[in-house]
């Protein structure tokens, strides 16, 4: 399901690159991430296709490494990988015995292994072999209910319980889920066809889920089809996620954000490829007066070397729910091709909390409608108990080294009378657009300032420094409303 740029477009318009190649040294770091990126694509689209088909005469597999002292094949406990048999009880038999040993290696070997969904224990490491396939059965009466959780106060979907992940995991230390580009396929069609029906009771749950836990790595795997979002690590310290290729369909298959961080604290998220229904990241610290009763930030977290497409929302999103506060973000060398939006903030009265120190680095936009977006009026709430003047603090939020091509508007920020927002900066920033009127860099209650000179000229609520930092025009009105909601 995955979808690569068309190369000969690509070539046809380099000749309109080249002035633009030529204007900053950084736009040749871009370019030179871009072929990363590139390459990367290329490895995991041909990885995906190994797991699709086992086929006749392909070399031998790779042989699975031993990452702990104590190691086991799934099929040791009675599984059977022709995705028609049940493999729930080997799954559960296998953590059980893990555990009981203190930690130790699950190894899933080539197949497809149909499952309900089951817990991890700490000090595991579940390796999925090339063309490995953990398979969630998609009827929902197998999927454990859950409450709430606890900075939501609601399913998301629906009040009362939600239903548990495939691959859960709550009050551990020290998870690894890696392996040889193995995937985990939710099989998500029937949870959205259901969902689009309403034919669910309840909230959809998660592919992976790991909750209350520390030192968690997810490595070179390939995620897809979640039911609902695909990775969501909650109230998590130290993860990192690395190499990992996360699909589902661009339209049609609601809710399915790649990764979803949410109330968590040192997180790094590198090197990776994301084509889904939603967003691509979404950053999250909980919903409204839950959220800010839970009182569990994100921060300090770090998003780089990353190919993102959702043509529904947006490549990297902090919010809405971010009731708990989101501090310390840094995206850099992103890309982001043929979507809705790039970058977004989206946040409304009742959030409470705070965005702040919010850094964006080498950004590259490749067909995208807006490329960076700050929204305050993202009204959707879990009930009616939130306090409209629960207003979120928004500030600090610098962009540096923007790029790209057939973008429509770089810039729309929604600040309100009630949430301003403060202190954005813009630095060398040259985007290629496609709409030729006024009002393409867009502004409303926005504080900030431009240094140096960018294209498209930025409105007029942003101070103007030269390169030297010297202010060479003050904003005459930093509240003028400067929005086309019809663009």
């Amino acid at each position: 399901m995955s979808e690569t740029p068309n190369h000969q477009h690509r070539r046809s318009d380099h000749s309109r690159w080249i002035p633009m190649i030529l204007s900053s040294h950084q736009t040749l770091l871009t370019l030179l991430w871009t072929v990363v990126f590139a390459l990367i694509i290329l490895y995991q689209r041909n990885a995906v296709d190994r797991v699709l088909a086992l086929r006749r005469g392909a070399p031998p597999p790779r042989t699975i490494p031993v990452l702990r002292s104590v190691a086991f094949n799934l099929s040791d406990f009675g599984a059977v990988g022709d995705g028609v048999m049940v493999n729930t009880e080997a799954f559960e038999r296998a953590v059980s015995e893990i555990k009981k040993r203190g930690g130790g290696q699950l190894n899933v070997e080539a197949g497809f292994w149909l499952t309900a969904p089951f817990n991890l224990t700490s000090h595991m490491t579940l390796f999925l072999a090339e063309n490995a396939v953990i398979l969630g059965i998609d009827d929902e009466k197998y999927w454990p209910l859950m409450p709430p959780l606890p900075s939501y106060g609601y399913g998301r979907e629906h009040p009362g319980p939600r239903y548990g992940s495939l691959i859960h995991g709550q009050n551990l230390k020290d998870v690894v889920i890696t392996g040889h580009n193995g995937s985990i396929n939710g099989q998500g069609r029937t949870w959205w066809e259901k969902y689009r029906k309403k034919l669910l009771n309840h909230t959809r749950g998660p592919l992976v889920q790991i909750m209350w836990s520390s030192d968690i790595h997810i490595s070179n795997i390939t995620l897809r089809d979640s039911p609902f979002w695909t990775l969501h690590p909650y109230d998590c310290k130290n993860v990192t996620v690395r190499n990992v290729t996360i699909l589902a369909p661009l339209s049609k298959a609601p809710n399915t954000d790649g990764i979803d961080p949410d109330s968590c604290e040192n997180v790094v998220i590198e090197d990776s490829y994301i084509s889904v229904g939603d967003d691509g990241i979404a950053i999250k610290s909980g919903w409204d007066q839950y959220g800010i009763a839970y009182g569990r930030p994100s921060t300090n977290i770090l998003i780089r070397n990353l190919i993102v497409r959702s043509m529904i929302s947006a490549g990297v999103s902090i919010g809405s729910e971010m009731s708990g506060g989101v501090s310390n973000i840094t995206v850099e060398n992103l890309y982001v091709w043929n979507s809705r939006r790039a970058v977004r903030i989206k946040t409304s009265p009742g959030r409470g909390g705070y965005v702040r120190d919010i850094t964006y680095k080498n950004l590259t936009l490749d067909n995208v409608r807006v490329g960076v977006v700050i929204k305050t009026d993202y009204n959707e709430h879990p009930d009616e108990g939130y306090d409209p003047k629960a207003l979120p603090v928004i500030g600090n939020i610098s962009f540096t080294g923007i790029r790209g091509q057939g973008v429509r508007i770089p810039v729309r920020i929604y600040g309100s009378r009630e949430i301003p927002v403060r202190n954005v900066t813009f630095q060398d920033m040259s985007v290629g657009i496609t709409y030729k009127k006024k009002r393409i860099f867009q502004c409303s209650f926005v504080h900030g300032r431009v240094i140096g000179s960018i294209f498209p000229a930025p409105c007029e609520n942003l101070d103007l420094y030269d390169e030297q930092g010297k202010l060479v025009k003050e904003s005459t009105s930093q509240n003028s409303t400067d929005i086309d909601y019809e663009i």
